[in-house]
């Protein structure tokens, strides 16, 4: 697909950092050209080493918005949120300077907290400078997992929502996600990924085979609406 370009590297230091430094040129660019910069990122555990490096990345942090593509339902003191990654990895230095937008609200389940998080990220500015992906071994991304409650409404390339809530039997956690049309409003989009299998099922949704068609990440990757480049490291 001429959508979409892969970046391959040797070891996931190298990714993160070639990675960082794009990115960071990126919201350099931005400051520079509209007083501020957007990026919305993802959790889990393969970004962490981007965050470090992008941390450390020259930039204009106070001029910085952070944001997530989806989150668990935990609060920032629990291991598993996506906020507490950020803050702990990304949020560090002189990064600190940056302004931080959770999507978790405090609020007793996601769908009680839903219309604050979409108003929070109604808010920011549009579209995003950088939006950053991930994607687990089922082909999820975000939260769009595979027998999501409300996938198909968050994948819906017309779908007026910024914010949905998500369920699904892989998801562990209720969480809540930017869905699709939200994620493609981004200047720059990428796919953060790493390991053998990620890079065969990428092969497999690039290809169009049968067996893909479940993997949700197909939306972002056979979508036209913006380039996607994939960062992959072993």
């Amino acid at each position: 697909m001429s959508n979409v370009t892969t970046h391959s590297f040797t070891n996931c230091s190298a990714q993160a950092t070639a990675l960082a430094e794009r990115v960071a040129a990126q919201l350099r660019e931005a400051i520079a050209e509209r007083g501020t910069a957007v990026i919305a990122v993802s959790g889990g555990s393969t970004p962490k080493d981007f965050f470090a490096q992008l941390s450390k990345q020259a930039l204009d942090w106070a001029k910085v918005t952070v944001t997530l593509v989806d989150e668990r339902w935990v609060p920032d003191s629990d291991a598993r949120s996506n906020a507490k990654l950020v803050e702990t990895t990304l949020l560090q230095g002189s990064a600190a300077a940056a302004r931080f937008v959770p999507l978790y609200t405090g609020a007793a389940t996601p769908a009680a907290g839903l219309a604050e998080a979409e108003a929070r990220i109604a808010a920011l500015p549009a579209p995003f400078d950088v939006v950053v992906l991930g994607m687990g071994e089922d082909g999820h991304t975000a939260s769009f997992f595979p027998g999501g409650d409300r996938l198909a409404e968050a994948l819906d390339p017309q779908g007026k929502a910024k914010v949905l809530t998500m369920q699904a039997p892989g998801a562990g956690e209720p969480r809540i996600t930017l869905t699709l049309p939200a994620l493609l409003a981004t200047r720059a989009l990428y796919l953060l990924v790493s390991g053998e299998k990620k890079r065969d099922l990428l092969a497999d949704v690039r290809l169009g085979l049968a067996e893909a068609k479940n993997y949700p990440v197909r939306a972002v990757v056979q979508q036209d609406r913006v380039p996607l480049a994939v960062y992959w490291c072993p």
